[in-house]
């Protein structure tokens, strides 16, 4: 579990070598909902898995609001690092960690009392209701779980670590996926659950995954993991927290604007039916393994920019862009060209082969899954902007694609296109953020964007880097770090 250097070797084997367990570890989490979805619309039926996508989107919009937290502290722990600097590195996990517990508790309880709520205003069919608030509230009580468990392997790839998150996340769907029908079906002393099963199983395995982690990182004492005579690192430093809290909130926005346009089109959809809702979710579940390649190679070279960017090595964080979008070309490209040809078969997984579902999500497949390409060049572009701390610029483009064009295409044409209007809104929008995001690295002035969230000396950062972190009010950010002021 040692840390890798990111600022040193050749850019693309190094970029590769780091990216492909944060890919394998995107693969098992698709892999995990595949087959959740599988068993849910095999043993429960087309209104259980109309109710998880549903209330699986909700989810995605709880984890995006605690997304720019997490991304947030793992850059700031990416640029420490690579200035050399391991105690600030340690202040910063400590301080994040605990306003990231805090924040996921609050929004775990105020999920549990709104679920019925959330579904209503989603307008989830009737058919799928009470699927869906059953299922939804289970998995509130495993966000606190989740979200941490998150966390902590953003942080260690932070670090330069990507494979030990792999094998953590192999742990957790190894359990989530035999647990499954086990809960919902009842084994043995296993009461019979139903839909509230398969969210049962992800607490369950979320639990004892994160558990064991922190028990492997105490017993191997690794540094980035507060000893016991360290525990005041877990005490919120104002200025560190407002900087994670200032760049964070944007960048979990960005989450959220995802999402929330998500939740949407979510909405357009149900209004067309339970088969179309179906069939989108179905669809959706295949383009999880669309996205996968470019969320792989965003969160790699976020990671591997933000270290060069700690140690002032400008001359490879322009390399990392450009590697970083050919390999996101090669390999979102070669993905949707295998669903292209075999999608009628994949889809078989997920729905009875005799399901009218089934031709509808084959034509929403072959309109939208293409726009991924281009939406994986605007992740990638983001990844490395944002690790200077450029992060409202990114959350601009996102709005004006999603809420300014998906949005109103989807709703506005939905008379003369049917839900048509919907399927293209989705390479409308990748289209307009792919073109805005390029112009933004080419001619945007992110170079010279830093974590700073006021004008303060700088404490433990070298004078070359152009990346500033805030000083604290009276008392040092970190323990035992000698104050350096430009």
């Amino acid at each position: 579990m040692a840390k890798r250097d990111l600022t040193q070797g050749p850019i693309a084997s190094t970029l590769a070598a780091f990216a492909l367990p944060v890919l394998g570890a995107s693969v098992l989490q698709s892999l995990n909902g595949s087959v959740n979805a599988i068993w849910i619309g095999n043993l429960l039926g087309e209104a259980a898995l109309t109710a998880t996508s549903n209330a699986n989107l909700v989810l995605f919009l709880l984890l995006g609001s605690v997304f720019g937290i997490s991304m947030a502290a793992t850059i700031l722990v990416g640029q420490a690092l690579g200035a050399r600097e391991p105690d600030r590195a340690k202040c910063v996990v400590g301080t994040g960690a605990t306003f990231f517990v805090a924040l996921s508790l609050v929004l775990a309880a105020v999920g549990w009392v709104f679920t019925p709520a959330i579904l209503h205003l989603l307008g989830t069919p009737q058919a799928a209701f009470q699927h869906a608030v059953d299922y939804l509230r289970v998995i509130f009580l495993a966000v606190p779980f989740m979200n941490t468990l998150a966390f902590a392997m953003a942080v260690l790839r932070g670090s330069g670590d990507s494979r030990t998150p792999f094998w953590f996340m192999a742990l957790s769907v190894g359990l989530d996926i035999a647990l499954n029908p086990l809960l919902i079906r009842g084994a043995g002393p296993l009461p019979a659950m139903g839909i509230a099963g398969s969210a049962a199983s992800t607490l369950v395995a979320q639990a004892i995954s994160l558990l064991a982690l922190l028990s492997l990182l105490h017993r191997r004492h690794h540094p980035l993991l507060p000893r016991r005579d360290e525990l005041n690192h877990y005490r919120p430093r104002p200025h560190l927290l407002r900087a994670i809290v200032v760049k964070g909130i944007p960048m979990g926005l960005q989450m959220i604007v995802i999402s929330s346009a998500a939740l949407v089109v979510m909405g357009f959809v149900n209004a067309f039916g339970v088969e179309t809702a179906a069939a989108y979710g179905v669809a959706a579940q295949l383009w999880t393994y669309i996205q996968m390649p470019a969320l792989a190679i965003g969160a790699a070279v976020s990671s591997m920019a933000a270290q060069n960017v700690g140690a002032g090595r400008w001359d490879r964080v322009g390399r990392i862009a450009q590697v970083g979008v050919l390999f996101n070309l090669i390999l979102t490209s070669a993905v949707v060209g295998l669903l292209y040809l075999a999608d009628r078969h994949v889809l078989g997984f997920f729905l009875p082969v005799d399901s009218p579902a089934i031709p509808i999500a084959v034509h929403i497949n072959d309109v939208g899954s293409w726009s991924f390409v281009l939406f994986g060049v605007t992740l990638v572009l983001f990844g490395v902007v944002r690790a200077t701390g450029a992060v409202m610029p990114p959350l601009v483009i996102l709005a004006i694609a999603l809420f300014g064009v998906r949005v109103p295409f989807a709703w506005g044409l939905r008379g003369e296109l049917g839900a048509d209007a919907i399927w293209w809104s989705f390479p409308l929008a990748a289209g307009v953020s792919a073109v805005l995001g390029a112009l933004y690295y080419r001619f945007g002035g992110w170079r010279k964007a830093s974590f700073a969230v006021e004008e303060v000396p700088a404490t433990g950062t070298a004078a070359d880097t152009g990346v500033s972190t805030p000083a604290m009010d009276q008392e040092p950010m970190y323990e035992g770090a000698a104050a350096a002021t430009r």
